[in-house]
């Protein structure tokens, strides 16, 4: 046993047959999918999350609440056996008082590192592992200073709640902008400020990768850990459009090193996905999401166990389930508008995941997983979607 809270002995039915209650802090599409699973595994859910009609209401009971609302977190704390998450940005003051009630897994402290990115690189370097340039952003002065001492293209970050390309501003390179009037210049340095709304930030030397990786990692309370195959992401307006996975990855080991270390010093339980740029062939870390993972839906058919039922299998400390590749894999994101169903399904290998959203510009709507017995058939296939499937961009 590794969890140390004393409210997460290993959990019993709280006199309900047909296994266990649990509690699932925000309703969203990750909530709808570790339903799915766990509901196929005897389950029962309760979501907590403010929206009318979430993704996940569908499969369990919803309660429509804030996510600082103190009653209706003790009532998900009480009632539920334990209790999860499947976003990284609930309160952490919330995330506390779940903890002191139940036990909520991952815990506060992982949510603390993954909320602030200042706290996050401090984390990251404290362990060893590489992460880009960077400097603390607290005034218009600490950018104009800040991109000077970096030199090259930078991009300014909030510390916290920015996703998909929010609460980010690109910044051009430092010798161009001082002969241009740019971000070396006081004025170019507060409109970026004035972008962000002064928010606290941290600024990061823009990187000459040669792609952006990232493993999908899951450690259960019993301190067993698994990795997935590392995937390989592509982004397209700050939204991911496309993850293929590879099984003879020659950086698979280095990221199964780096998130062993995160893992085992958070004392983690759950599924956690971490981001690397690749440069010169080695990992340097951007970010870990504390949940299951967009870049980690491909394993929906596309590994001998999804990441979603592995996350339930470790908050219930059971046996974790095999994550190999069930042949060559990929996924792409439905972004802004649903394309004709029957068409995709018409691809060989594919499957189709509608998450019951209403479109709108840049919404996450579903995916598509694709498999194929090897990468030329798949890349084949994927070619064949993408002709049928909008990316983010243009949709």
């Amino acid at each position: 046993m590794t969890v140390t809270n004393d409210n997460c002995e290993m959990p019993r039915a709280k006199g309900e047959p047909g296994g266990l209650h649990i509690g699932v802090i925000g309703g969203g599409q990750l909530g709808q999918m570790l339903g799915l699973a766990g509901v196929a595994m005897g389950h029962r859910f309760t979501f907590l999350d403010p929206a009318y009609e979430p993704p996940a209401a569908s499969i369990g009971r919803h309660i429509r609440a804030e996510f600082d609302d103190a009653e209706a977190l003790e009532q998900l704390a009480v009632e539920c056996d334990l209790v999860t998450l499947e976003f990284e940005n609930v309160p952490l003051a919330s995330a506390e008082a779940v903890d002191e009630r139940n036990c909520l897994m991952p815990g506060p402290r992982a949510l603390a590192v993954a909320q602030d990115r200042l706290e996050e690189k401090q984390f990251f370097e404290g362990l060893g592992l590489g992460v880009a340039p960077w400097e603390q952003i607290d005034s218009v002065r600490d950018i104009v200073r800040g991109v000077k001492h970096l030199g090259g293209a930078s991009i300014l970050k909030t510390r916290r709640f920015g996703y998909d390309g929010k609460g980010q501003v690109r910044l051009a390179d430092s010798a161009h902008a001082a002969h241009e009037g740019g971000p070396g210049n006081p004025g170019e340095a507060a409109s970026a400020w004035e972008a962000i709304a002064g928010a606290p930030a941290v600024l990061e030397k823009m990187i000459d990768f040669e792609r952006e990786v990232s493993i999908v990692a899951v450690r259960s309370r019993t301190g067993e850990i698994r990795f997935y195959p590392l995937a390989t992401n592509t982004h397209r307006a700050g939204i991911l459009w496309q993850t293929v996975i590879a099984d003879d990855e020659p950086l698979q080991h280095e990221a199964e090193a780096a998130a062993r270390l995160v893992l085992e010093k958070l004392e983690y339980v759950g599924v956690l996905a971490i981001e690397f740029f690749v440069r010169d062939g080695h990992l340097l870390i951007n970010e870990m999401a504390p949940r299951v993972h967009n870049s980690g839906h491909w394993s929906l058919g596309g590994a001998r166990t999804s990441q979603f039922e592995n996350h339930i299998r470790a908050i219930l400390g059971w046996p974790l389930g095999d994550t190999a590749p069930a042949g060559a894999a990929a996924m792409l994101n439905l972004v802004g508008r649903m394309p004709d169903p029957e068409a995709v399904l018409a691809v060989p290998g594919s499957s189709w995941h509608d998450y019951g959203k209403t479109p709108r510009p840049r919404r996450k709507l579903g995916h598509v997983t694709v498999t194929a017995p090897d990468h030329i058939t798949l890349e084949s296939r994927l070619d064949r979607l993408k002709t049928l499937i909008a990316p983010p961009d243009a949709a």
